[in-house]
Parts: C-alpha cells; sequence; structure tokens
C-alpha cells in the first residue's frame, strides 16, 4: 500500500515537497516512480529511483526542477518539485515497481506497466 502526501495550492516559482509512504511491501526491493494526471490527459511519467537509490530518472520536462529521493529505513520516496508553472498542475501518483530488485532502462521506468501498486494521488495546483 502506498500513501502519497504533500500536495496542496502553491503559487508559480514556488517548491513543493511529496511524499508517499510505503507498507505492506519489501519497500527497500523495489524500484519506485511518481507520475501525474492532469484533468482530461492520461498519466505521464515524472521521475524514478531504482531500488537501491543509486540510480534516477526524469521525463525531460523535469530534469533540474524535480528531484527524486527515497529513505530505505523510513520506507518513504519523496518528490521535491521547484520552479513550478501552472502546467505543473496535476494529481500526482506514487507507484511501486511490480519486479524486486529490478534495474530498467529508461524508457521501461517511464512505463506505467512497470508498476503494480499505486498510491491514491495528491493534488498539486499551481497559479499564476
Amino acid at each position: 500500500q502506498l500513501q502519497a502526501s504533500g500536495g496542496g495550492l502553491v503559487q508559480a516559482g514556488a517548491s513543493l515537497r511529496l511524499s508517499c509512504a510505503a507498507s505492506g511491501r519489501d519497500f527497500p526491493r523495489y524500484c519506485m516512480g511518481w507520475f501525474r494526471q492532469a484533468p482530461g490527459k492520461e498519466r505521464r511519467f515524472v521521475a524514478a529511483i531504482s531500488w537501491s537509490g543509486k540510480y534516477t530518472y526524469y521525463a525531460d520536462s523535469e530534469k533540474g526542477r524535480y528531484t527524486i529521493s527515497r529513505d530505505n529505513a523510513a520506507n518513504t520516496v519523496d518528490l521535491l518539485m521547484r520552479s513550478l508553472k501552472p502546467d505543473d498542475t496535476a494529481v500526482y501518483y506514487c507507484a511501486s515497481c511490480s519486479r524486486p530488485l529490478a534495474y530498467y532502462g529508461s524508457e521501461t521506468y517511464s512505463s506505467t506497466a512497470t508498476y503494480d501498486v499505486w498510491g491514491q494521488g495528491t493534488q498539486v495546483t499551481v497559479s499564476s
């Protein structure tokens, strides 16, 4: 089970940190990802982190602005978002990869099919 939190209403240019708490699975053995879904649009990849935390991946539009991190002792994965823009407005979902101890290429991390457990989502709204 995954529980996402930290969303809210912020102004453009602000920063926000999302957090995802995991339970019921051996969290440190699974890679994790963040996706977002804007109204009327498909869910799309934002960032991912390998099970070890050694490798991180980002969508091109988020590189340099977003940072994904994990704390395997606390069973959490965070997404720090900086310089937020109105286009970042969406529901953000955290997800756990389906295979333990796996390393993938960037395309696989960005596919929703790689993940089998999803959090409930947290709303991020950025005003101009």
